[in-house]
């Protein structure tokens, strides 16, 4: 009988969609097989996981803002990619705004690149970004390996990266068809904004009112008007209104080449429940009502939206102005990367989801989306990454326990269902003792190599 570096046996796992028992050869780093639990395979390192935990595929978390360089103090490559590690994520792609430069053509690209060289205790892939003039970098940065292209249709809150105007979205797509490259993007009307009353004050319904639902709508209809024109990618961030949920359903009908994505803060909290002055829940867009987020776990349950991410946005703690409590001060961003997979487990499973569904929704279908063709699955072939939750435990977030840089985040004191107990990358465990000494071992990955 083959010998493989490593066998894990679970009395759960989940594999081709469903939850099952079963063990796991690892060799090189890679999945080799995928038996039944009494097929007694054979390893240099036989490991026996706990009744209580489920292995799950490694989370791909394809929306993280690691802000390094330029805005280190705000985040890090290293603080990120332990944080990430510590919640059963094993790739994340990170955005290319919020660091200096913004990776807006290769040059930038390299920069970043040798900043996270080292020091990333997970895999991490890298977006583009689409910005007024640099239309003709994006083929150069597609070929150096981006996984695809962000643009703003409103101010994206730092001013080195403009958002494009609307008329502009046929032009990048155009170019970006040539190569079936990928554009993301952050779909809020600018117009819709500047017409919607100005935000003041700590009361979080003046917030919510200056970023309404509308403004996300009309950013939606545009891209998809602009990618049935041209027949390229285009791809919806942290989609929060649930009144787009038509379009984009109707859309995929049509044949237009839309996907969308939410986040946990969209899935868990409601608006109805934000305190005065609790600035740590700010992001745009906004969180919306308890109707809205019911309606978007159903979006999710008939397939209308696609994943779930993170959409990890940190600052300093000065920036989120809890001296203030207004909400037009601070900026605007949610600090949940270690958090996500609890976070949408405790909501999941009160409504009647399983963790296969959590599984496509946060490892196998962003892995497809930004095309990671070895990740997000239990499958042979895929690289050796895994989560081994304990989905019956559960514990209070403290913010001091979490790995981000910054200690804010609107989870604290929250009770979450799910433990992450390790976290395995290409056959290696990563423990939470491992994550405070440990030589990093991620990779730096490159489309079409990943």
């Amino acid at each position: 009988m083959t010998r493989f570096d490593t066998v894990l046996r679970a009395r759960r796992l989940v594999t081709a969609g469903r939850e099952q028992a079963g063990c796991v050869g690892i060799t090189g780093g890679r999945i080799a097989a995928v038996e039944p639990l009494e097929s007694g395979l054979q390893g240099r390192r036989v490991v026996e996981l706990d009744d209580d935990v489920v292995l799950l595929p490694g989370l791909v978390d394809a929306h993280v803002h690691v802000n390094e360089p330029g805005r280190t103090e705000w985040e890090g490559f290293a603080s990120a990619t332990r944080a990430a590690a510590a919640g059963g994520v094993t790739t994340i792609l990170d955005m290319p705004l919020n660091s200096i430069p913004p990776t807006v053509d290769v040059a930038a690209l390299e920069v970043k690149r040798k900043s996270a060289l080292g020091q990333s205790f997970v895999d991490v892939g890298f977006w583009g970004g689409a910005v007024p003039g640099n239309v003709g970098e994006l083929t150069a940065l597609h070929a150096a390996g981006v996984f695809g292209f962000k643009c703003f249709l409103v101010h994206s809150g730092v001013d080195e990266f403009p958002p494009l105007r609307p008329d502009d979205l046929e032009e990048y797509l155009r170019v970006l068809r040539t190569v079936d490259g990928l554009l993301i993007v952050h779909a809020e009307d600018a117009d819709a904004i500047e017409e919607a009353p100005s935000p003041h004050g700590g009361h979080y319904r003046d917030f919510l009112s200056s970023r309404p639902r509308v403004a996300e709508d009309r950013a939606v209809s545009r891209v998809i008007d602009a990618a049935r024109a041209t027949g390229a990618r285009a791809h919806i961030l942290h989609l929060s209104s649930s009144d787009a949920l038509g379009l984009l359903a109707e859309a995929r009908r049509d044949g237009v080449r839309i996907t969308a994505e939410t986040c946990p803060h969209y899935l868990t909290f409601a608006a109805e429940e934000i305190p005065a002055g609790a600035t740590q829940f700010k992001c745009c867009p906004p969180i919306r009502e308890a109707a809205n987020r019911d309606l978007l776990w159903q979006g999710l349950a008939d397939g209308t939206i696609d994943c779930i991410v993170s959409d990890h946005s940190p600052c300093t703690p000065e920036l989120k102005r809890l001296d203030l409590g207004d909400f037009a001060e601070a900026w605007g961003g949610i600090s949940s990367l270690q958090l996500g997979l609890s976070d949408v487990w405790t909501e999941a499973r009160q409504r009647g989801f399983s963790l296969a569904d959590v599984t496509r929704w946060m490892a196998e279908r962003p892995a497809q989306l930004v095309g990671l063709q070895r990740k997000g699955r239990i499958e042979p072939g895929y690289d050796a990454d895994f989560c081994v939750f304990a989905p019956d435990d559960g514990f209070v977030v403290d913010p001091a326990a979490l790995f981000h840089r910054n200690p804010i985040t609107p989870y604290a004191g929250r009770r979450l269902d799910g433990v992450v107990r390790s976290t395995w990358l290409r056959g290696h465990e990563i423990d939470r003792a491992a994550l405070a000494g440990e030589q990093p071992r991620g990779h730096l990955l490159t489309r079409g190599e990943a």
